[in-house]
């Protein structure tokens, strides 16, 4: 599709297979949506992995079959950046961010529904930040590519044209199982392939376009470096782990590879929220440090790691959320996390517009086209955290403080804690 460029800003929709591996018959069918500055100046990029709650339709198989005839597809009716629309945030550094949804088998009649668990999707997700890295918001990638040289295909200066990063630093951010699946993003290239090497999730992706004798890119391996998606961060909002036998082995092997990554990785939880509190297997984080968590895995006490949590009072699974989901809803009806009663955020209210903020102040922490400049104590000590360890950071929100009194946890490093305030960001 052409661009729709509304100020300075422009969006477009992307849509490709991924051959997991070279050598391995495994596609999946993945469509992107990018938020991007007009110039193609963009000093990093936000790729979100959005949660299982959106969309359904029941007729799907056979709208996909109609539509194979029409160049159409029933993904491109799946929009994430509806529910997720946090792109007031890019402005001020000017950042872009992505959001990638695609078909998983899991679950009939709905096969994009992904309950968690599944490395799949965080896989996806590099490819797809890298294929934004290499290509731009090109559908026709081969166009580049160097077996197409001697054909009438191949036009690099248009892929040249599509591209739109200064540099390949890339925040991976998710909500809900998106969430978790972002922790497999964020640990890398050699890494997934490590990972998925043990787990049987072999991982070296291969770019195919949607024709009938489909184009096809160089396996990922063979990219140059700064052409994949290089993570410098990482954003998880109440995020929700399984185990789904043969499909979902669980994050937990990528979550230890995190707890040695030094960039700033920040979770957010709501006290309300028993999707990621109590029904996350095993769960976001809790209160007693006997219980092994997501946080946990990610921050070992008195590990290296740079994980830092942080406790929405009355926050809520779907809060995050810019525009209300009924699916998303399902998830706050019957929350044991709170008494019966307690008042929580909705989406589209105060805890999604501190979100918006949040994503603000994290892109804040990047200098244009660049990683985070300093160590562990000086994302500790960094603007951002100085702004989230306080009970009001932001309008009405309000944090739970934990047993320290603080408003943040992270593993115990030594030093001096975080400066903490107490008015409102």
């Amino acid at each position: 599709m052409d661009p729709i460029c509304i100020n300075n800003y422009c969006f477009n929709h992307i849509h490709i297979w991924i051959q997991y591996h070279y050598a391995v018959p495994l596609f999946v069918e993945v469509a992107i949506e990018v938020f991007y500055p007009k110039d193609r100046e963009a000093n990093g990029l936000v790729m979100f992995n959005h949660g299982f709650l959106i969309g359904v339709d029941l007729l799907y198989y056979p709208k996909k079959i109609f539509g194979s005839f029409l160049n159409d597809t029933p993904l491109f009716g799946v929009h994430p950046s509806s529910f997720y629309n946090y792109s007031s945030a890019l402005v001020e550094n000017h950042w872009a961010m992505a959001y990638v949804t695609s078909t998983h088998m899991q679950a009939p009649g709905v096969p994009w529904t992904d309950f968690g668990g599944n490395p799949r999707v965080g896989q996806e997700a590099y490819a797809a930040a890298s294929y934004l890295m290499r290509y731009g918001t090109t559908n026709e990638f081969y166009k580049a590519e160097k077996k197409y040289e001697n054909t009438a295909l191949y036009k690099p200066q248009e892929v040249e044209a599509s591209r739109f990063m200064r540099s390949n630093n890339v925040v991976f951010a998710g909500h809900s199982v998106g969430g978790a699946h972002a922790q497999a993003a964020a640990t890398g290239f050699e890494a997934l392939q490590k990972i998925g090497a043990e787990q049987c999730k072999y991982f070296d992706p291969v770019i195919y376009d949607r024709e009938f004798l489909p184009k096809y890119s160089e396996r990922m391996s063979r990219w140059a470096p700064e052409e994949r998606a290089n993570p410098v961060g990482l954003v998880q909002l109440s995020p929700v782990d399984q185990k789904v036998p043969l499909i979902g082995p669980g994050m937990d092997k990528y979550r230890q590879a995190l707890a040695e990554r030094e960039m700033p990785m920040l979770m957010i939880v709501g006290e309300c929220d028993s999707a990621c509190l109590e029904d996350s297997t095993p769960p976001a984080w809790s209160a007693d440090p006997g219980v092994e968590t997501e946080f946990s895995q990610e921050s070992p006490e008195g590990s290296d790691s740079w994980a830092v949590v942080a406790n929405v009072k009355h926050g809520s699974h779907c809060g995050y959320l810019t525009q209300k989901s009924e699916l998303c809803s399902v998830a706050d009806l019957n929350s044991g996390a709170c008494k019966k009663g307690t008042p929580t955020w909705k989406a589209g209210g105060e805890e999604s517009l501190f979100t918006t903020e949040l994503f603000k102040k994290f892109i804040d922490l990047y200098p244009d086209g660049g990683v985070f400049q300093g160590d562990f104590k000086k994302w500790i000590h960094s603007d951002f955290i100085k702004w989230l360890n306080r009970e009001n950071p932001f309008g009405e929100i309000k944090l739970v403080p934990f047993d320290d009194g603080k408003y943040i946890q992270y593993a115990s490093r030594g030093g001096c804690p975080p400066q903490e305030g107490k008015k409102k960001g």
